[in-house]
């Protein structure tokens, strides 16, 4: 990978580009002045969801841009009360409608679970599935996935499904790097991608991560985004300047050492935003 306009080719063949801009809370009302940004400084792959409430944002961003639809990679999720057969047909429809495009490149399930303790939910994400199978089959979607599924949920799904699972997003950055589900997932060709990749203000101010920061003359940030680069895995960082976005985008440039990379891959828990699929989420 050279540049964030190079791609993953997925399991169906269908090329993502290997870093993709995060849409969630962009700018806080400010969302189509920063898409409109990240278009400008070279971002082509926009992550957004229901939930987010930032898909007609995404929408009118690419729209003044004035460059086609097809240049860009855009992905929505449904949300936890949109999942169930009948409800993914009408939350998609309503996803296409805000983004105004008649297909997606890339549609997840938001989450496994409408909440901890729901109790059918290996029922409620196999009928879920089938109705993104069918959309995907139907050509009204080009790759199909997950996100938050660790591999218990991801099993469920996959012993009875008619098309895998291609994408798993999680949260991933130095301090919560979820190994169990990301060998999971790499070793059953399912990409994975990285929400939160630079972590919060906990995993930026690290000791070790300034350290490295300084050893290889960039930001802790892309610290962060190169290790995820490095571990095969498509980071979706997010950023409300241009400055920043362009620095999020300058990766590319250098390469983190084995041994950097084992030390990132073995630092203490750091910076875990609290959300787990199967537990209530953790205050800090």
């Amino acid at each position: 990978m050279n540049s964030i306009h190079d791609c993953y080719t997925l399991s169906n063949g269908v090329r993502i580009p290997s870093v993709g801009f995060g849409t969630y809370k962009a700018a806080d009302g400010k969302s189509i002045e920063i898409l409109k940004i990240a278009i400008e400084t070279g971002y082509r792959y926009f992550d957004t969801a229901s939930f987010y409430g930032t898909e007609t944002f995404v929408r009118d961003a690419i729209k003044d841009s004035g460059i086609r639809r097809e240049d860009f990679f855009i992905a929505s999720k449904l949300w936890k009360d949109e999942m169930g057969y009948e409800n993914v047909k009408q939350a998609f429809a309503r996803t296409l409608e805000n983004l105004g495009t008649n297909y997606l490149d890339l549609y997840l399930i938001h989450w496994p679970l409408p909440a901890p303790d729901y109790e059918d939910w290996k029922t409620l994400n196999t009928e879920t599935w089938r109705a993104l199978e069918e959309l995907y089959e139907e050509g009204k979607i080009r790759a199909i996935g997950l996100s938050n599924f660790l591999p218990h949920h991801i099993e469920n799904i996959v012993k009875s499904c008619k098309v895998k699972p291609m994408v798993n997003q999680l949260e991933f950055h130095p301090g919560y790097t979820q190994e169990a589900a990301v060998r999971y997932c790499q070793e059953r060709g399912i990409l994975v991608q990285a929400w939160s990749p630079i972590g919060r203000g906990r995993v930026l101010a690290d000791a070790m991560m300034l350290e490295m920061a300084e050893k290889y003359q960039v930001s802790t940030a892309q610290i962060c985004l190169r290790y995820a680069l490095q571990r095969g895995i498509v980071p979706l960082p997010k950023s409300s300047t241009a400055e920043r976005m362009r620095q999020n985008q300058d990766i590319f440039a250098f390469e983190l050492s084995q041994e950097d990379m084992y030390r990132i891959d073995t630092m203490p828990q750091t910076g875990w935003s609290g959300e787990h699929p199967d537990r209530e989420r953790m205050k800090f």
